[in-house]
């Protein structure tokens, strides 16, 4: 379908003009005006604008720009992130990637934007629709636009709110809007979209994939705690936070979704699978697949040119899951690992026993049976030998010594993996787990450290997960460190630590922190195995990292009228 409409369609950025798109001009609008006056063309071009929505189905996931990752090549994306060498002149080839959760997406974000109101104005007119289609698909658009704006505002901080589709030839003489703003255009897009959208649409449904009114209120549960947080919140605004805690419970009460029992499957399941958890989601099919999987799972799994590096996990996350009695393994000062806790049980030298199953389902490690192979991480301490799975082996495997297993195939796929295979596993936008953690940290903020530590240990009773709740004794400041931990470990690699640690502003503290990886090594004598973490990466913080910055380029299209990020 995407060759089809483009051969009728020739798709523009927001601030994009060259002598090329220039020449074919007229050749454009004649295949433009064809579209609208054919309802599958019209069905056509309403689809690309969810091909138009990135997810982290790829190599450069934004996990990367974390704690939570450690890609083997820093020197590129997410290099100038990390060590807060970060500019105006470096962001767009350095931090874009069109295959992936990336973090610099002005242009991709806009250009989508421009496609919708294309849309939307077309849709005023005589088209070959009916209403009731016509209401729908213009519902659709609005909402797709709204999470667009959304995206966009807690990248850049207030942008600018585009309400016509400029031709090449037109002047642009755009300035940022607020965030408040913003705020109330997404607001305004997704109350007007709602009433004409089913109320869900489950992960088994065919329509999957599409928008409902689950998923515009799971953006403003989303869009309302992130405003309240300290980032937005410089005042500590309470009714904020209510309006955080307000959508959640909405959304919650309505009742449709419920956690998936099994955490492994809530991810790896085909597209198709009854999933009852995601809110919504990207759908994937046999004819339009992703390729995940092969950037993730090295060498022994047929990555090459270094894409298996993509996948290296870090010892920070590996070290902030708790341990099965409940218990965090370190003692956090300013959310950061400092000591060993002694109540945990946890033993550096077996970093891997008795840890949150959450662990085992998410983290490929040095002994780790996957897809009935025993990984091979160690080196021989003598250097001369070392395990098929080791950053020795190849450069596709992680330096890191760690790969992903979240997200990756089950044996559902029965086949060799390969870079033909057509793996399906939708991505997850919005899911139930995270409204609950929303709800749980509006209440924390609000005072209700009772029903915060519910929903918490709502989303720690999953059967496959089944952890020991959070006591009643842990309050204060010491339940705000295990709801912030919750998030991290519940929600690791889907696009929130990224976000999470600027609105809280922890970052500071947080993102100061060296990356690690696991050296493992065997005794050539006895075999026996010693672990001792080893320095991958010295990041760097500063505060302009807060938000990006927009592309010189892009600032000059605009003669300068769009005011660069501060600290840029």
């Amino acid at each position: 379908m995407r060759k089809i409409l483009i051969s009728f369609i020739a798709i523009i950025s927001l601030f994009s003009c060259s002598d090329t798109n220039l020449d074919l001009e007229p050749q454009d609008r004649i295949a433009e005006n064809a579209v609208w006056v054919d309802v599958n063309l019209i069905r056509a071009y309403h689809n690309e604008l969810y091909a138009g929505i990135q997810d982290a189905k790829g190599p450069n996931m934004m996990a990367k720009a974390t704690d939570e990752m450690c890609f083997n090549n820093t020197s590129r994306y997410p290099g100038p992130i990390l060590n807060a060498t970060l500019n105006s002149d470096n962001v767009s080839d350095r931090a874009e990637f069109r295959g992936g959760g990336s973090v610099y997406t002005w242009r991709r974000d806009y250009s989508l934007v421009r496609e919708i109101i294309i849309f939307l104005e077309k849709m005023e007119s005589d088209v070959a629709l009916d209403d009731d289609e016509r209401a729908v698909l213009v519902a659709e658009a609005k909402v797709i636009r709204a999470y667009m704006y959304f995206r966009l505002i807690v990248r850049f901080g207030g942008v600018p709110i585009v309400t016509e589709a400029y031709d090449l030839d037109s002047e642009f003489n755009l300035s940022r809007n607020t965030i408040d703003e913003c705020v109330a255009y997404i607001e305004k897009d997704l109350e007007e979209a709602m009433p004409y959208l089913p109320e869900t649409i489950y992960a088994d449904d065919s329509n999957f994939g599409r928008v409902s009114q689950s998923a515009a209120k799971a953006i403003l549960s989303r869009m309302y705690l992130y405003m309240a947080s300290p980032l937005f919140n410089e005042d500590n605004d309470l009714t904020k936070w209510q309006k955080a805690a307000d959508a959640a419970l909405d959304l919650i009460d309505d009742g449709y979704f419920s956690l998936h029992p099994d955490y492994t499957s809530l991810f790896n399941a085909p597209s198709g699978s009854v999933n009852n958890e995601i809110i919504w989601g990207r759908n994937y099919t046999t004819s339009n697949y992703h390729s995940q999987p092969m950037y993730m799972l090295g060498r022994r799994w047929g990555a090459y040119g270094g894409w298996g590096g993509a996948g290296g996990v870090s010892q920070n996350l590996v070290d902030d899951y708790d341990m099965i009695n409940g218990e965090p393994a370190y003692v956090k000062v300013n959310h950061v690992n400092t000591t060993v806790n002694p109540a945990s049980g946890y033993d550096p030298q077996k970093p891997y026993l008795n840890r949150d199953p959450r662990f085992y389902q998410s983290i490929n490690f040095n002994g780790t049976e996957f897809r009935g192979v025993t990984l091979e991480k160690w080196v021989a301490s003598d250097g001369t030998s070392w395990g098929y799975d080791s950053y020795k082996e190849s450069g596709d495997n992680p330096r890191s010594n760690y790969t992903l297993r979240k997200f990756m195939p089950g044996l559902d796929i029965q086949s060799e993996l390969t870079w033909e295979t057509p793996f399906t596993s939708p991505f997850h936008f919005f899911r139930l787990a995270e409204i609950y953690l929303n709800y749980a940290e509006a209440m924390f903020e609000l005072g209700d450290e009772d029903v915060c530590r519910d929903y918490i240990n709502l989303v720690r009773a999953r059967p496959t997960v089944n952890m020991p709740p959070i006591p009643d004794i842990i309050v204060g400041e010491e339940l705000r460190t295990r709801l912030y931990n919750e998030r991290r470990i519940e929600l690791a690699f889907e696009e929130h630590r990224y976000f999470d640690v600027r609105r809280w502003m922890i970052a500071p503290y947080t993102e100061e922190v060296d990356l690690y990886g696991m050296d493992v090594i065997k005794d050539v004598n006895t075999e026996q195995l010693s672990y001792e973490p080893v320095m991958l990466f010295d990041r760097m913080w500063d505060d302009k990292l807060y938000f990006i910055p927009i592309e010189t380029s892009e600032i000059l299209k605009t003669n300068g009228s769009i005011t660069q990020t501060p600290g840029y």
